[in-house]
């Protein structure tokens, strides 16, 4: 398998490109694109490539990509798109109805701060404003990663038991225009792992409507499916990683990421590029015999909350890392896993790297002396502070 070296932007680009190119005995593929930094480089690399079947339109809004990616997969193409941040606000509506029709659209999200005032570095509160909608997201943490998940999100999406759009999200600059090696397959392995888009729902020759007016009970109806749907999803995700590593040889990353945490007494956990520095920060403070571990959480929708409140079982101190923040409350992902451990375990939030500030092994170890020194949980802690 070659290796390229190319940006995260380019490697989204690449897996689309290839899952597009696998359609092409279907119903082919369509993406709609419009450009925001610091995503434009993923949908520029798109615009390039040759797909047979296959059709990039460009548009004028973030709300019309999304709409185009809408239509193309109503018609039962395989479809994809990517943005970040405010442009991501201006595609929500057309999320949030992708989502609700049951659409398999893969939505690269190159996580960047919401403004006004206007930042363009890292932040993921643009995607979490979104965790509510029926969306399956995926927090990556390298290169290679954004690659894979990308590439998978169309089989997760397609499959029949699924029928939902896939968010994949990688850290704006920090991985969207970072430079590392990638394995890409080729096209004929693509073909073996993706099977051919077939969305039971989409308009053909019989007329029927998508997205109709509907009344309480069938609004509770679709979404107790949805919520079902999504609830099975960890299942399904098993079985692909199953497919993934038979067919490409490597294996695709669990929903959790556990690293030397079976022993640990302290966790730290994060989500994205933060987990990969908190693993070195756990090698050097094992080497001074502290018993620390990482766990990143990186499919965040559907939450595995079995699998997490399982790795933070005889935990005694948990640090949550949030590169987000839900004003007037703290971090999102904290907010999220401090009802999974157990009663008398300490999880304490701390909030790093807002706005793309670096987070360094040094934060770190500044969180942990911090963490060593509690007694009980406070308020959410920004690390500059500390």
């Amino acid at each position: 398998m070659p290796v390229e070296l190319i940006s995260a932007n380019h490697a989204a680009a690449l897996a689309a490109t290839l899952a597009g190119r696998a359609n092409r005995t279907g119903r082919g593929f369509c993406s709609g694109v419009y450009p925001i930094t610091p995503s434009t480089e993923c949908m520029e690399y798109l615009c390039v490539q040759e797909i047979e079947k296959g059709r990039v339109v460009r548009v004028e809004s973030e709300h019309s990509a999304m709409g185009v990616c809408i239509g193309a997969s109503a018609a039962g193409a395989r479809s994809f798109t990517a943005t970040s941040s405010n442009g991501l606000a201006y595609m929500a509506e057309n999320c949030v109805a992708a989502a609700g029709l049951r659409l398999p659209i893969v939505l690269v999200v190159a996580n960047r701060t919401m403004g006004p005032p206007w930042n363009i570095w890292a932040d993921h509160g643009d995607a979490l404003m979104l965790r509510d909608q029926g969306l399956i997201q995926f927090y990556c943490a390298d290169n290679q990663e954004v690659f894979d998940t990308v590439l998978s999100a169309f089989r997760l999406a397609e499959d029949p038991r699924v029928l939902m759009p896939v968010m994949v999200c990688m850290e704006g600059f920090i991985l969207s225009h970072t430079v590392a090696q990638t394995r890409i397959p080729a096209q004929e392995e693509v073909d073996r792992f993706l099977p051919l888009t077939n969305i039971p729902q989409r308009l053909g020759d019989i007329p029927h409507v998508l997205g109709q007016m509907e009344v309480p009970r069938q609004t509770e109806a679709h979404r107790l499916q949805h919520h079902t749907a999504m609830l099975g999803v960890s299942r399904v995700y098993a079985e692909l990683q199953q497919s993934f590593g038979q067919i490409f040889d490597r294996r695709l990353p669990d929903p959790v990421v556990a690293y030397r945490a079976d022993d640990a007494e302290t966790l730290i956990v994060s989500m994205g590029t933060i987990g990969a520095t908190a693993e070195r920060v756990v090698d050097a403070l094992r080497a001074q015999g502290e018993r620390v571990g990482s766990l990143r959480v990186r499919m965040f929708r559907p939450l595995p909350a079995d699998e997490i409140r399982g790795w933070f079982a005889g935990k005694s101190r948990i640090a949550v890392i949030d590169r987000d923040i839900s004003l007037g409350f703290g971090g999102v992902l904290w907010g999220e896993l401090r009802g999974l451990a157990a009663a008398g375990t300490l999880v304490q939030n701390y909030l790093a790297g807002l706005g793309g500030g670096d987070i360094r092994p040094e934060h770190l170890m500044k969180i942990l002396a911090d963490l060593r020194a509690r007694q009980a949980e406070g308020p959410a802690v920004l690390v500059e502070a500390i």
